[in-house]
């Protein structure tokens, strides 16, 4: 990973506030933190400022990993490439059709504007049944002609999905390959070698997304590396993957779609080695921003996948990738009192621009962040983000909050700041309990570990609600996403339709199959030009009893050191219908849907005891602040969280200050620096 000269690995994750860099030196073992403000549609130069910080040269930059948000931002906001679809004859609809969902469950009202509008997707005749036969050979010069009308009508990406391709790609292999012979850029996307997966609509949606994104993430990370090069960096740009590995460059310029959860799979990976190195391989991830408030859960030291996402309603994405809730309760968060006098606390966000009313940039709506500053758990006078951010403004979150929620509810304005926080802390705890207590999981034997600029404010409040025994405040929440950019491994995910009864298959077949995935996953790590420790694999089928509809993953442990048998897959699959429902059943055949693989590629670790605090340190408090909890005023006192020793041990009312958070510690919890530097909260 590095060379004499350039010993530096820098992790960075651009938000839509700050850009975050973590950046370790493998030749001393030390680290440290960056903080730069980031520039809402010009990523890349705040991540070239933050860059510039890290060193005097580029040159010494041996690997950087990016964590990037620039693929969800271009889908949410929809400012994805022109982008179009050709298609069997009679399937050009199936990206508007769905699965016959809708927005909203009740009323009459809804709609869906797919990202490819109906006029650019196209038909061809050819045809694939579902068992694999040809029945219809792809028409090649409908295709041309179809991709030349494209061209005309100002596409820069296309997507090819044929029908049943999970089963045989060829016709689909022949039409893109006729495509990509006179398309003027590689920006042709064939469904089957993004997601060769049964169910058409997800097939559709995952291809089309990546179609419709590669010209923007693309082109992003193009120019980024071409600056670093310019300025002399010559080691690896990495990107962070959605399943928390990593990927080059080129290939993900080639699947973007698997940048969807980037930044927030980062934290997470983050988040379960900060844990498992404290001591509870078991925790509850909560990374609190701007606008949203993420939730995952780490299991026996590993992060929960799911199969698919949607960025947004109809917006699927089925491609591993960490399983993370998310809700509209971040800093900017904005409070109102809605017609039927109920206090609502977002979606609606302040974001950054024009941001909380303390921030004095015109926006008067309060928002949680102005509550905390109201309150006293936020210092107007020392400002967020360790000075980057201009001095806030208390008296005008006083007056947004007087006007917007303690007058139309009759109540003083700090018992309505507190009611702000009471009802955000409120859906918080629900997004916990979603991850947690509705998938079979007790939160009392989990850890709580808050990340992310205002995370550490609410860790009290959080553990309070759910009953969560001890918190985890780790050395830097605000960069956390960074550091997991240092961490991650790189990991390649494929998958291969089966669909067959148990009985049926072919474990010679399937043995074939998972070699020929191995062989594929490994060319893409050694392309990317990275050194690993080892290289590890995961095999899994998704299975189900004949008749139902959801699968169930089942990891075959044994599948690269014993011969795979039928005996030995119905165990797994029994032992892992049994965990999930408490029972088998009897008399039912067993259907083989999906055969999933990935192979990780572990990266060289390094002790997260570097993030501890070095030296004797202080303990000495910084003064007093008045904070109102619970009705009443408290003489907070304050504490430099950096630079107390391992071992310091502080009791509530208090609140620690650092650059990238602030931590708000309640009466009756004290918290105790450990090893790491991180600071363990427990009820006292």
């Amino acid at each position: 990973m590095t060379s004499p000269g350039n010993s530096l690995v820098v992790g960075v994750d651009v938000g839509g506030t700050f850009t975050d860099l973590f950046v370790l030196d493998e030749a001393n073992g030390s680290a440290r933190i960056v903080k730069v403000p980031s520039t809402r549609g010009e990523e890349a130069r705040g991540f070239m400022n933050g860059v510039a910080r890290v060193a005097d040269s580029a040159a010494a930059i041996a690997t950087i990993v990016h964590g990037t948000t620039v693929g969800t931002n271009a889908l949410l906001e929809r400012k994805v490439a022109r982008t179009g679809i050709i298609t069997t004859r009679g399937f050009r609809d199936v990206l508007e059709m769905r699965r016959r969902d809708r927005p909203q469950t009740w009323g009459l009202r809804g709609s869906f504007l797919p990202v490819v509008p109906r006029d650019l997707r196209r038909e061809v005749d050819e045809r694939v049944l579902a068992d694999g036969t040809l029945h219809t050979a792809v028409d090649l010069e409908q295709v041309r002609a179809e991709a030349r009308s494209l061209l005309e009508a100002g596409c820069e990406a296309v997507c090819v999905f044929f029908i049943n391709t999970y089963a045989n790609p060829e016709n689909e292999r022949l039409a893109v390959a006729a495509v990509r012979e006179l398309w003027p850029n590689p920006h042709v996307t064939s469904a089957s070698e993004v997601l060769p997966e049964i169910r058409e609509f997800e097939r559709c949606s995952t291809a089309t997304l990546n179609a419709a994104l590669q010209p923007v993430v693309g082109s992003y990370l193009g120019r980024l590396e071409s600056d670093l090069r310019a300025q002399g960096f010559g080691g690896e740009l990495l990107v962070v993957q959605s399943n928390g590995g990593v990927m080059s460059r080129q290939t993900a310029s080639d699947l973007p779609v698997r940048t969807a959860l980037s930044g927030p799979a980062a934290g997470v990976i983050a988040c379960a080695a900060i844990a498992r190195a404290a001591g509870f391989p078991n925790a509850i991830t909560g990374d609190m921003g701007g606008t949203s408030f993420d939730v995952s859960l780490v299991a026996n030291g590993e992060a929960a996948l799911a199969a698919q996402t949607a960025i947004e309603f109809g917006m699927v994405i089925r491609s591993p990738m960490i399983q993370i809730e998310t809700i509209g309760a971040g800093g900017g968060s904005i409070a109102s009192v809605d017609a039927s006098g109920m206090l609502q606390v977002g979606p609606e966000s302040a974001g950054s621009v024009p941001g909380p009313a303390c921030y004095g940039r015109g926006n008067m709506r309060p928002t949680v962040t102005d509550a905390n500053v109201l309150l006293g758990r936020i210092a107007a006078d020392r400002p967020l983000g360790g000075g980057l951010l201009a001095a806030l403004d208390a008296q005008k979150s006083r007056q947004a909050i007087e006007e917007h929620v303690a007058r139309p509810l009759g109540l003083d304005v700090h018992a309505a700041a507190e009611a702000i926080l009471t009802v955000a802390n409120a859906r918080m705890a629900g997004a916990i309990r979603l991850v947690s207590i509705e998938r079979g999981h007790d939160p009392r034997r989990f850890a709580y570990m808050p990340f992310g600029g205002g995370g550490a404010l609410h860790v009290c409040a959080m553990m309070r609600e759910v009953g969560v025994a001890t918190g985890i405040v780790p050395r830097y929440p605000g960069v956390t996403s960074a550091l997991g950019c240092v961490i991650a491994d790189m990991r390649h995910d494929a998958v291969q339709t089966i669909n067959k009864p148990l009985a049926d298959l072919d474990v010679a077949d399937l043995q074939h199959r998972i070699d020929e995935l191995a062989a594929s996953c490994q060319q893409r790590l050694d392309s990317s030009g990275v050194r690993f420790d080892e290289v590890r694999e995961v095999v899994a089928l998704d299975m189900l009893y004949a008749g139902q509809t959801h699968t169930l993953p089942v990891v075959l442990a044994d599948a690269g050191t014993k011969p795979l048998t039928t005996a030995t897959i119905r165990a797994a699959f029994e032992a892992a219908y049994t965990a999930a429902f408490g029972r088998v059943l009897d008399g039912i055949a067993i259907r083989v849907m999906n055969l999933r693989y990935a192979r990780i590629g572990v990266r060289p670790k390094f002790d997260l005891k570097v993030l501890a605090p070095e030296g004797e340190g202080s303990t000495a408090p910084l003064g007093t602040q008045r904070v109102f909890h619970h009705g009443q005023w408290h003489d907070a006192v304050r504490y430099a969280r950096l630079e107390l020793p391992v071992a310091a041990r502080i009791d509530g009312p208090a609140i620690l200050e650092q650059a990238d958070t602030t931590v708000w510690l309640e009466p009756g919890f004290h918290a105790e620096v450990d090893a790491h530097g991180n600071l363990l909260v427990r009820p006292s």
